[in-house]
Protein backbone atom coordinates (compact mmCIF):
# COMPACT_ATOMS: atom_id res chain seq x y z
CA UNK A 1 0.00 0.00 0.00
CA UNK A 2 2.84 2.60 0.56
CA UNK A 3 4.27 2.05 -2.76
CA UNK A 4 0.54 3.20 -4.12
CA UNK A 5 0.27 6.03 -1.50
CA UNK A 6 3.99 7.06 -3.08
CA UNK A 7 3.24 6.51 -6.40
CA UNK A 8 -0.05 8.95 -5.90
CA UNK A 9 1.87 11.51 -4.52
CA UNK A 10 4.20 12.13 -6.87
CA UNK A 11 1.74 11.53 -9.47
CA UNK A 12 -0.31 14.24 -7.65
CA UNK A 13 2.55 16.29 -7.91
CA UNK A 14 3.27 15.91 -11.17
CA UNK A 15 -0.19 16.82 -12.46
CA UNK A 16 -0.29 19.62 -10.12
CA UNK A 17 2.69 21.04 -12.19
CA UNK A 18 1.73 20.10 -15.59
CA UNK A 19 -2.03 22.39 -14.72
CA UNK A 20 0.25 25.21 -13.25
CA UNK A 21 1.88 25.27 -16.66
CA UNK A 22 -1.71 24.91 -19.23
CA UNK A 23 0.56 26.44 -22.15
CA UNK A 24 2.60 22.74 -22.50
CA UNK A 25 -0.69 20.92 -23.18
CA UNK A 26 -2.09 23.70 -25.82
CA UNK A 27 1.38 23.47 -27.73
CA UNK A 28 1.59 20.20 -27.49
CA UNK A 29 -1.86 19.76 -29.52
CA UNK A 30 -1.62 22.93 -31.50
CA UNK A 31 1.43 20.73 -33.58
CA UNK A 32 -0.77 18.22 -34.44
CA UNK A 33 -3.36 20.59 -35.54
CA UNK A 34 -1.40 22.10 -37.96
CA UNK A 35 -1.20 18.76 -39.30
CA UNK A 36 -4.53 18.00 -39.43
CA UNK A 37 -5.61 21.51 -41.05
CA UNK A 38 -2.61 22.06 -43.26
CA UNK A 39 -1.27 18.91 -44.00
CA UNK A 40 -4.35 16.12 -43.95
CA UNK A 41 -6.36 18.00 -46.77
CA UNK A 42 -3.57 17.14 -49.64
CA UNK A 43 -4.51 13.40 -48.73
CA UNK A 44 -8.03 13.82 -49.38
CA UNK A 45 -6.96 12.25 -53.61
CA UNK A 46 -5.66 9.50 -52.51
CA UNK A 47 -9.00 7.59 -50.63
CA UNK A 48 -9.19 4.11 -51.90
CA UNK A 49 -5.78 3.86 -52.54
CA UNK A 50 -3.13 1.29 -50.98
CA UNK A 51 -3.77 1.73 -47.27
CA UNK A 52 -6.43 4.42 -47.19
CA UNK A 53 -9.29 2.18 -48.03
CA UNK A 54 -10.81 3.67 -44.83
CA UNK A 55 -11.19 7.15 -45.98
CA UNK A 56 -8.24 9.76 -45.94
CA UNK A 57 -9.10 10.99 -42.26
CA UNK A 58 -9.89 8.38 -40.66
CA UNK A 59 -6.00 6.33 -42.20
CA UNK A 60 -4.59 9.57 -41.28
CA UNK A 61 -5.82 10.61 -37.19
CA UNK A 62 -4.59 7.73 -36.01
CA UNK A 63 -0.81 8.15 -37.50
CA UNK A 64 -1.29 11.42 -35.71
CA UNK A 65 -2.31 10.25 -32.62
CA UNK A 66 0.77 7.88 -31.71
CA UNK A 67 2.97 10.69 -33.50
CA UNK A 68 1.16 12.97 -30.24
CA UNK A 69 2.26 10.19 -28.07
CA UNK A 70 5.59 9.42 -29.54
CA UNK A 71 6.60 13.46 -28.98
CA UNK A 72 4.86 14.37 -26.10
CA UNK A 73 6.22 11.01 -24.18
CA UNK A 74 9.85 10.94 -25.12
CA UNK A 75 10.87 14.97 -24.33
CA UNK A 76 9.51 15.10 -20.89
CA UNK A 77 13.22 13.93 -19.79
CA UNK A 78 13.63 17.39 -20.33
CA UNK A 79 11.58 18.19 -17.22
CA UNK A 80 13.62 15.83 -14.79
CA UNK A 81 17.09 17.70 -15.85
CA UNK A 82 15.69 20.73 -14.25
CA UNK A 83 14.81 19.51 -11.40
CA UNK A 84 17.94 17.88 -11.24
CA UNK A 85 20.01 21.24 -11.54
CA UNK A 86 17.25 22.59 -8.80
CA UNK A 87 17.94 20.25 -6.49
CA UNK A 88 14.62 18.47 -5.92
CA UNK A 89 15.80 15.45 -6.86
CA UNK A 90 18.83 15.67 -4.30
CA UNK A 91 16.04 16.73 -1.77
CA UNK A 92 14.07 13.56 -2.48
CA UNK A 93 17.09 10.81 -1.37
CA UNK A 94 16.22 12.04 2.27
CA UNK A 95 12.64 11.52 2.25
CA UNK A 96 11.29 7.74 2.89
CA UNK A 97 8.85 7.63 -0.82
CA UNK A 98 9.51 4.55 -2.85
CA UNK A 99 12.42 4.95 -5.37
CA UNK A 100 10.31 3.64 -7.94
CA UNK A 101 6.99 5.90 -7.03
CA UNK A 102 9.51 8.22 -7.78
CA UNK A 103 9.55 7.36 -11.81
CA UNK A 104 6.22 5.64 -12.26
CA UNK A 105 4.36 8.45 -10.43
CA UNK A 106 6.14 11.18 -13.50
CA UNK A 107 5.30 8.57 -15.93
CA UNK A 108 1.94 8.43 -15.28
CA UNK A 109 1.09 12.08 -14.94
CA UNK A 110 2.81 11.97 -18.82
CA UNK A 111 -0.16 9.08 -19.75
CA UNK A 112 -2.58 11.51 -18.55
CA UNK A 113 -1.37 14.34 -20.12
CA UNK A 114 -1.17 12.39 -23.19
CA UNK A 115 -4.51 10.89 -22.96
CA UNK A 116 -6.44 14.45 -22.77
CA UNK A 117 -4.74 15.61 -26.00
CA UNK A 118 -5.51 12.45 -27.68
CA UNK A 119 -8.87 12.88 -26.89
CA UNK A 120 -9.34 16.47 -27.75
CA UNK A 121 -7.40 15.29 -31.05
CA UNK A 122 -10.03 13.05 -31.60
CA UNK A 123 -13.07 15.61 -31.02
CA UNK A 124 -11.27 18.11 -33.03
CA UNK A 125 -10.75 16.37 -35.82
CA UNK A 126 -14.76 15.40 -36.71
CA UNK A 127 -15.95 18.96 -37.19
CA UNK A 128 -12.64 20.13 -38.75
CA UNK A 129 -11.92 16.79 -41.12
CA UNK A 130 -14.93 15.09 -41.40
CA UNK A 131 -13.76 12.07 -39.41
CA UNK A 132 -15.67 9.46 -38.47
CA UNK A 133 -15.21 8.60 -35.33
CA UNK A 134 -16.11 4.38 -33.75
CA UNK A 135 -15.51 5.09 -30.48
CA UNK A 136 -15.48 1.60 -29.41
CA UNK A 137 -12.34 1.31 -31.41
CA UNK A 138 -11.12 4.62 -29.89
CA UNK A 139 -11.49 3.66 -26.82
CA UNK A 140 -9.43 0.78 -27.27
CA UNK A 141 -6.72 2.58 -29.38
CA UNK A 142 -6.51 4.40 -25.81
CA UNK A 143 -4.75 1.17 -24.59
CA UNK A 144 -2.19 1.21 -26.91
CA UNK A 145 -1.89 5.37 -26.14
CA UNK A 146 -1.27 4.43 -22.63
CA UNK A 147 1.31 1.80 -22.93
CA UNK A 148 3.19 3.73 -25.98
CA UNK A 149 3.20 6.65 -24.10
CA UNK A 150 4.68 5.07 -20.55
CA UNK A 151 7.37 3.05 -22.03
CA UNK A 152 8.63 6.36 -23.70
CA UNK A 153 7.91 8.74 -20.74
CA UNK A 154 9.87 5.58 -18.36
CA UNK A 155 12.50 5.90 -21.52
CA UNK A 156 13.01 9.47 -21.21
CA UNK A 157 13.39 9.58 -17.41
CA UNK A 158 16.01 7.12 -17.63
CA UNK A 159 17.96 8.59 -20.37
CA UNK A 160 17.68 11.99 -18.62
CA UNK A 161 18.86 10.59 -15.13
CA UNK A 162 22.00 8.97 -17.06
CA UNK A 163 22.88 12.24 -19.37
CA UNK A 164 21.93 14.65 -16.91
CA UNK A 165 22.55 17.29 -19.45
CA UNK A 166 19.78 19.00 -21.91
CA UNK A 167 22.69 19.62 -24.68
CA UNK A 168 23.28 15.72 -25.31
CA UNK A 169 19.06 14.64 -24.43
CA UNK A 170 18.42 16.39 -27.35
CA UNK A 171 20.51 15.16 -30.43
CA UNK A 172 19.91 11.44 -28.67
CA UNK A 173 16.32 11.30 -28.13
CA UNK A 174 15.94 13.10 -32.35
CA UNK A 175 18.57 10.12 -33.19
CA UNK A 176 15.81 7.71 -31.74
CA UNK A 177 12.98 9.18 -32.74
CA UNK A 178 13.38 10.07 -35.89
CA UNK A 179 13.65 6.64 -37.88
CA UNK A 180 10.81 5.34 -35.97
CA UNK A 181 8.16 8.05 -37.04
CA UNK A 182 9.65 7.52 -40.18
CA UNK A 183 9.58 3.76 -40.15
CA UNK A 184 5.67 3.69 -38.53
CA UNK A 185 3.92 4.42 -41.51
CA UNK A 186 2.44 7.23 -39.16
CA UNK A 187 2.09 10.06 -42.23
CA UNK A 188 2.02 8.05 -44.63
CA UNK A 189 0.61 4.26 -44.66
CA UNK A 190 3.68 1.66 -45.40
CA UNK A 191 1.51 0.33 -47.80
CA UNK A 192 2.79 2.99 -50.52
CA UNK A 193 6.46 1.55 -49.59
CA UNK A 194 8.53 -0.25 -51.54
CA UNK A 195 8.94 -3.64 -50.52
CA UNK A 196 12.44 -3.14 -49.00
CA UNK A 197 11.19 -0.21 -46.74
CA UNK A 198 8.10 -2.36 -45.58
CA UNK A 199 10.66 -5.33 -44.13
CA UNK A 200 12.48 -2.67 -42.23
CA UNK A 201 9.51 -1.34 -41.14
CA UNK A 202 8.40 -5.15 -39.91
CA UNK A 203 11.30 -4.86 -37.26
CA UNK A 204 9.80 -1.59 -35.72
CA UNK A 205 7.48 -1.74 -32.92
CA UNK A 206 5.87 1.29 -33.54
CA UNK A 207 4.46 0.28 -36.89
CA UNK A 208 2.30 -2.00 -35.19
CA UNK A 209 0.75 0.41 -33.00
CA UNK A 210 0.11 2.68 -35.81
CA UNK A 211 -1.66 -0.20 -37.80
CA UNK A 212 -3.08 -1.32 -34.66
CA UNK A 213 -4.95 2.20 -33.84
CA UNK A 214 -5.98 2.50 -37.64
CA UNK A 215 -7.48 -1.02 -37.67
CA UNK A 216 -9.40 0.51 -34.24
CA UNK A 217 -10.41 3.34 -35.48
CA UNK A 218 -11.99 1.18 -38.50
CA UNK A 219 -13.81 -0.87 -36.21
CA UNK A 220 -11.99 -3.98 -37.37
CA UNK A 221 -11.07 -5.72 -33.66
CA UNK A 222 -9.71 -9.05 -35.25
CA UNK A 223 -6.60 -7.54 -37.23
CA UNK A 224 -3.21 -8.94 -35.98
CA UNK A 225 -1.85 -5.81 -35.72
CA UNK A 226 -4.01 -5.31 -32.43
CA UNK A 227 -2.62 -8.04 -30.56
CA UNK A 228 0.97 -7.92 -32.23
CA UNK A 229 1.14 -3.67 -30.66
CA UNK A 230 -0.07 -5.21 -27.66
CA UNK A 231 2.92 -7.68 -27.44
CA UNK A 232 5.67 -5.69 -28.87
CA UNK A 233 4.32 -2.53 -27.19
CA UNK A 234 3.80 -4.14 -23.67
CA UNK A 235 6.96 -6.23 -23.78
CA UNK A 236 9.07 -3.24 -24.05
CA UNK A 237 7.23 -1.30 -21.94
CA UNK A 238 7.71 -3.74 -18.72
CA UNK A 239 11.84 -3.86 -20.33
CA UNK A 240 11.99 0.08 -20.34
CA UNK A 241 10.25 0.27 -17.24
CA UNK A 242 12.11 -1.94 -15.10
CA UNK A 243 15.65 -0.65 -16.75
CA UNK A 244 14.57 3.41 -16.10
CA UNK A 245 13.35 2.43 -12.71
CA UNK A 246 16.81 0.84 -11.39
CA UNK A 247 18.81 3.92 -13.28
CA UNK A 248 16.32 6.29 -10.96
CA UNK A 249 16.56 4.35 -7.71
CA UNK A 250 20.16 4.89 -8.14
CA UNK A 251 20.36 8.16 -8.59
CA UNK A 252 18.43 8.93 -5.23
CA UNK A 253 19.82 6.09 -3.46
Amino acid sequence: MKAFRDTWLVYARAMTLNLKQPVWLVVMLIQPLYFLIFFAPLLNGLDGAPGFEAGAMETFVPGLIIMMALFGSTFVGFGLIAELRAGVIERMRVTPVSRAALLIGRTLATVTTTLIQALLLVVLAAPIGGLTIYWPGVFLMFGIIILTSFMLGALSYGVAIVLKSEDTLAPVLNTFVQPIMLLSGIMLPMALAPAWLQSVADFNPFYYAVEAARSLFEGDMGANAIWQAAAYIGALAVLLVWWATRKFARAVA
